[in-house]
């Protein structure tokens, strides 16, 4: 039996049917973190002796029983674990989290055995993946190009066939934009879906959430199962599904009208995600479905990225001075990066007022963005679902995108251009998910977002795995590892 060709839920069963023991399957993922992560620096920190020792005891008896995974060093606190958040500053305190996250108590209760963790921007705030505190994590697809960001050591790892599933949270296209540049499947859940507690209530003003990346649709949804839930105390909730996602996977797809957005409102847009989505809209079209031309018009309402850097920098202001009041001490302007820096410096400068001002505008654009997915019966436009490119263009070198000290908005232009398309769906909460619809000349991989009405996972997936059956994505490996 050939690990490498198994999806999670391939592991899982074959350690459920006694054809495989927990100790071989964390052995063998153990050897390709061992032998490929001195390439890609996917993996900051390890547990292997740990995993091992998990895998010989009595682990729980849930769905993926002995079945490895990684963590991203960011959201998913484990206790007694490495919490560096991408810091230099914690990383030399060795900082450890006290707790486990819901996330976590989760994924272990269904029998994951966490390998380590893996490497993130600094506090999450940037689409790459290259912390100062321990380097850039390189695609599997190509060594000099970006896997993407936040959770690029987690789609890197998954890319790479260190593991087959990796945590990750997005609260800006975080799951979505590593997914697109790495070749793999991505979903957003829908706010409230994923309790980010207990240490969090919300992150980035109800933007962020947590998920997981995967090369298929099945895993995914199997494992948004294992995550979905409210938890006491959680100031979103999520409707029900009724029946699990995993299920709801299966369900035949009815007719849908699809708006296609195939180019960023402004700049340039490359031929390749172009490219993509126009693939993805002519395969859609072919199974039946709608597709139209078509977009929320309050998409291209300019003041919207205003009023999110308000709250990201609120946000990263209101971070820098949780981490200071636990350490007892201020941080040194060396021990910062130049990015959370300046975004805390804006978010020192909001009034009380004027956050609750930002957030209640996006909370009307919300509504105004929810009318395209609303009943035209009520005044809506009446579609089901919007497909456009994930980013604008593929993979970006290492390095491209990384702020300077002397000259740091302009790097952050190029960034808000490169991930046009994915923010807006952190500010509406809606559920959004990356597909891996093409590959350019350079046999980099280049993703198409399509984004369902609130609540609407169960149609992204039952979607998605009709479009991973007609494509076969899955059977595509990275070539640089």
């Amino acid at each position: 039996m050939d690990l490498a060709d198994l999806d999670t839920i391939g592991v899982a069963t074959a350690i459920q049917t006694g054809r495989l023991h927990p100790r071989e399957a964390v052995e063998a993922a153990i050897a390709r973190i061992e032998a490929g992560n001195s390439k890609v620096n996917a993996v900051i920190s390890e547990r292997f002796e740990a995993a091992l020792e998990e895998a010989d005891g009595p682990l729980p008896n849930g769905a993926f029983r002995g079945v490895p995974i990684l963590l991203k060093d960011l959201t998913a606190q484990m206790a007694g674990e490495p919490n560096y958040l991408g810091n230099r500053l914690l990383r030399d305190i060795d900082n450890r989290a006290t707790t486990d996250s819901h996330v976590v108590k989760r994924l272990r209760r269904a029998g994951f055995i966490v390998l380590g963790r893996t490497n993130t921007p600094e506090f999450g705030s940037a689409p790459t993946t290259e912390p100062l505190a321990f380097g850039p994590t390189r695609n599997p697809w190509n060594l000099e190009r970006s896997p993407g960001g936040s959770s690029g050591g987690s789609a890197a790892a998954v890319a790479a066939g260190f593991v087959t599933v990796a945590h990750g949270s997005d609260g800006g296209g975080a799951l979505r934009i590593p997914a697109s540049c790495c070749g793999l499947f991505g979903l957003k859940p829908s706010r409230g879906r994923v309790s980010k507690g207990p240490q969090a209530g919300e992150g980035w003003g109800g933007a962020s959430t947590e998920g997981c990346l995967t090369r298929t649709v099945r895993d995914a949804a199997a494992v948004l199962d294992v995550l979905a839930g409210p938890e006491a105390g959680d100031p979103y909730v999520a409707p029900p599904p009724g029946r699990p996602f995993a299920l709801q996977m299966l369900d035949e797809v009815p007719r849908l009208r699809i708006g296609v957005m195939d180019r960023a409102p402004i700049n340039h847009t490359d031929p390749a995600c172009v490219a993509a989505v126009g693939k993805a809209a002519d395969l859609l079209a072919n199974m039946g479905h709608e597709v139209e031309s078509a977009y929320p018009a309050a998409f291209v309402e300019g003041r919207s990225s205003d009023f999110y850097t308000t709250l990201l920098s609120v946000a990263a202001a209101q971070n820098l001075a949780h981490w200071e009041r636990e350490l007892g001490r201020t941080f040194h302007p060396h021990e910062i990066e130049v990015t959370n820096e300046l975004f805390a410096s804006l978010g020192r400068e909001v009034s009380g007022v004027a956050y609750l001002d930002a957030l209640s505008w996006v909370h009307g654009w919300s509504r105004r963005m929810a009318q395209f997915w609303a009943p035209d019966t009520d005044g809506g436009q009446g579609f089901d679902l919007l497909l456009t490119p994930t980013l604008t263009h593929p993979p970006v070198r290492i390095g491209e995108l990384v702020p300077s000290a002397e000259d740091p908005t302009s790097a952050m232009k190029s960034i808000a251009h490169w991930i046009a398309f994915t923010p807006q769906f952190n500010m509406t909460g809606q559920p959004a998910m990356s597909v891996p619809m093409h590959w350019n000349d350079d046999g980099l991989p280049v993703g198409v977002q399509i984004v369902g009405p609130a609540f609407g996972e169960g149609l992204l997936l039952a979607l998605a795995a009709r479009l991973q059956a007609a494509t076969r994505w899955d059977q595509r490996r990275a070539s640089a590892t």
